[in-house]
């Protein structure tokens, strides 16, 4: 008998198991594949190995503007995938090291709910008095003719494996995963091609700091086509309606189909222990409750919040929850980030939100040049910060950045959205200098 069992170890699951072992509860985590799910496998890591050498090959080729010269640069895939496959294995065995550690029982077997406090797997019946469900996502496959079982499309975990910098990739869907491919393929020489059904790309991302993020990815070559829909494919070649409804097609080395993520849900068992979930996902509230006492789910699973770093926080809250410790997530304040060149950065309410809600507030808008640091890093390169603040309380509500690695502070920003801080509250802060997050203080305070 098991205080806790957790069906998937992603970052969800492999990160609660491990807390609540450290909570001196007997714990036992069930994965089919590999320890670390979509994100240490398929998603964030491989990802952004690719796009650190995509950086280093622009390093390269900016080399000149730093009085440094250096001869033609050459990008090697198949070297690149050989680094990435080193840095998965590398922190896969990191992740089994901490789980043995923290004394978790891991067991590789695909594991289904078997009704209240109990688990099936490998054909034996596990119980405990808590289960997790961390089970994930997957690349969501929209119903477009000629998309399934097409040899020349690809989704995102099948693009990682290319041995071949193609000569061309048509992106469907203008989201996080479509952009980021994009950048990377295009720094690294590929024609890409963005076939996007609404009138913007990155709808998550405040407006104005989207269409600079466009604006940059175009100088890189990337083309768009927004507020057109897939029609069909057939073969390598996409077909898609413009606004006026006439039907143009492009074609492509691959077409990536980039259209996001769905839950895990079937054949887990959620029908037979009557947890209560739709398409979307299993429904947990803010604390990781489902509505069956006992059966708790965080991370991709619950479709509310498709982070790695949001299903971590999910379920530490749940195991709180569960054995006693009040804890909550506030979704207001996680922040994201796109790892484009330039990266984008954002936590909180963006303008629609706040404008939607009628709630009154300031802009700032500055460049990040404003901080030296910028400026030494980023030959040539122009980065934005933008800060919305109440202007009832004078509160941090959101903070929008693009440029550089701002991803590396934005939890800075997270933080003064968590705890409500207020423009006077961070003029205390000291902000070490010379650092590019001296950029998010100059534009608060100038709120």
């Amino acid at each position: 008998m098991y205080d806790l069992i957790v069906i998937g170890a992603g970052p969800g699951g492999y990160e609660a198991a491990a807390y609540a072992a450290k909570l001196g509860r007997k714990v036992a985590l069930f994965e089919k594949t590999e320890l670390g799910g979509t994100c240490l496998n398929v998603g964030c890591i491989p990802t952004k190995t690719l796009l650190r050498s995509a950086r280093a090959l622009e390093d390269c080729r900016a080399a000149a503007q730093y009085g440094v010269t250096v001869g033609a640069a050459a990008f090697d895939m198949a070297a690149v995938q050989a680094r990435k496959q080193q840095v998965v294995a590398m922190l896969i065995k990191g992740v089994t090291g901490m789980l043995k550690r923290a004394g978790v029982d891991v067991i590789k077997a695909e594991a289904k709910l078997a009704g209240r406090g109990k688990v099936v797997a490998g054909g034996k019946e596990y119980e405990a008095a808590n289960i997790l469900v961390a089970t994930g996502s997957v690349p969501a496959a929209p119903p477009i003719p000629g998309l399934r079982d097409n040899p020349g499309v690809l989704d995102s975990t099948g693009i990682l494996e290319l041995d071949a910098v193609p000569e061309s990739l048509v992106v469907i869907g203008g989201g996080v995963i479509g952009l980021e491919f994009a950048s990377f393929f295009a720094t690294v020489g590929t024609k890409v091609t963005v076939v996007e059904m609404l009138p913007k790309i990155a709808p998550v991302v405040d407006e104005e700091i989207g269409k600079k993020l466009m604006g940059e990815l175009k100088k890189a070559g990337v083309v768009f086509h927004l507020s057109c829909k897939v029609v069909r494919i057939e073969d390598k070649t996409l077909v898609y309606a413009t606004p006026e409804g006439k039907e143009e097609s492009v074609t492509g080395t691959w077409i990536l189909n980039a259209t996001g993520r769905s839950p895990v849900l079937k054949g887990i068992g959620l029908e037979e222990a009557g947890v209560d979930f739709d398409r979307r996902g299993v429904k947990a509230d803010e604390f990781g409750k489902t509505n069956v006492p006992g059966i708790w789910a965080c991370g991709d699973v619950t479709g509310r919040c498709l982070l790695a770093h949001a299903a971590t926080r999910e379920g530490i809250v749940a195991v709180n929850n569960m054995f006693g410790i009040p804890d909550r997530l506030r979704y207001s304040a996680i922040p994201s980030v796109i790892y484009t060149h330039p990266e984008v950065a954002q936590v909180g309410a963006t303008e629609d939100d706040l404008k939607a809600r009628g709630v009154a507030y300031r802009k700032a808008v500055m460049p990040m040049a404003v901080a030296g640091r910028f400026v030494v890093e980023n030959a040539g390169q122009s980065g934005t910060v933008k800060v919305l603040v109440s202007e009832k309380h004078g509160q941090v509500l959101g903070v929008h950045i693009i440029g550089g690695c701002c991803g590396e502070f934005i939890a800075s920003a997270a933080a003064m959205v968590e705890m409500e801080l207020r423009v006077e509250d961070v003029r205390q802060i000291v902000f070490p200098h010379p650092t590019t997050s001296e950029a998010l203080k100059e534009t608060i305070l100038h709120a």
